[in-house]
């Protein structure tokens, strides 16, 4: 006798695509964890330049800007490598 009266038919068959369901539903959970991490690497260096209150000439200026790339950078690329590992 089939699963459930024979209702969803081979209950091997059923329990397979509920297995191929699951694991759709993790990828795409992976990728959206993926995805938020990497936003947020942006929206981190975005924020942290946009921070900086730039002053003298151009080269104190980037000088400037490089302190805290410096700083922002290191976190951002953790938050990258972290969600590409997290696809693998």
């Amino acid at each position: 006798m089939e699963g459930f009266g024979g209702l969803f038919g081979d209950p091997d068959d059923l329990q397979r695509k509920m297995m191929e369901f699951a694991d759709q539903m993790q990828g795409q959970q992976k990728l959206a964890w993926a995805d938020n991490a990497i936003g947020l690497a942006v929206q981190m260096t975005v924020a942290a330049v946009g921070r900086v209150n730039l002053q003298g000439d151009a080269e104190a200026q980037a000088n400037q800007i490089r302190q805290v790339m410096a700083v922002v950078f290191p976190e951002a690329v953790t938050l990258v490598r972290e969600a590409r590992q997290g696809l693998g």
